[in-house]
């Protein structure tokens, strides 16, 4: 009898947690999320070496795919709208994003191959670090300077996806040495991107020595106790 009534508790238990799960796909802030998952097949569409009006469009698609990063999180907020759902999609979507128009950029030899390598190395050995942190039940701050380092890679790839040389806006009848006065968006984003690559080990020592405080902050679990064994009393004596 409680076996059966364990199992038709897990089976409701079950339900309900689809039932949340269904639900929470629908609100707001995860459906801007699961959007700016879908804007990254469009983004890499129109990347284009030889187009500047196809670059234009990838890059105002990749900047409206940005803004929901910033929206979704102020309408979870603002709405009560905080869910599993959302805390699992929303870094998903970012380093989806972020990863996935660098590794086509280096496709397109407008990024180089060991930058790329070395700031999906920085994200890997940090989400290494979190499983391993929430394992143990520990709890580590965000650092500022992780977030200075996504704002500068956003920054960098937009201007990557930009690249082409244009006139600075109010400026176009300018000259310099005869030459017009450009500027290099490529450029621009090399130079944001190796900033964001400092930033980005920067933000991994910090977390490391968060980590390694907490470690020896957090009070070591009591060895296993081993059950005592009973003397065996041998043979009982003959009457």
């Amino acid at each position: 009898m409680s076996e059966e009534v364990e199992r038709v508790g897990r089976r409701r238990r079950r339900k309900r947690r689809t039932t949340n799960l269904r639900a929470e796909s629908t609100y707001l802030p995860n459906l801007l999320t699961m959007g700016r998952i879908a804007l990254i097949p469009l983004v890499l569409l129109f990347i284009d070496n030889y187009s500047p009006v196809r670059s234009f469009v990838a890059t105002l698609i990749y900047l409206a795919a940005a803004m929901t990063d910033f929206l979704d999180g102020y309408l979870a907020r603002k709405r009560k709208q905080i869910s599993v759902l959302g805390k699992f999609l929303d870094p998903l979507a970012d380093k989806l994003l972020v990863t996935a128009v660098l590794v086509y950029l280096t496709a397109m030899d407008r990024c180089p191959s060991w930058l790329v390598v070395a700031l999906l190395a920085r994200e890997l050995a940090v989400t290494g670090l979190r499983s391993i942190a929430t394992t143990e039940g520990l709890v580590i701050s965000a650092s500022d300077s992780g977030k200075q380092k996504t704002a500068l890679q956003l920054i960098g790839t937009l201007f990557l996806l930009i690249h082409f040389k244009y006139p600075v806006w109010g400026l176009e009848n300018v000259r310099f040495h005869d030459e017009p006065l450009l500027i290099n968006y490529h450029a621009v984003g090399m130079v944001t991107l190796y900033l964001s690559l400092a930033m980005s080990w920067i933000s991994a020592l910090d977390y490391f020595l968060k980590f390694v405080r907490a470690v020896q902050a957090h009070p070591a679990p009591p060895p296993p106790t081993q059950p005592e064994k009973k003397s065996d009393p041998g043979p009982s004596p003959k009457a």
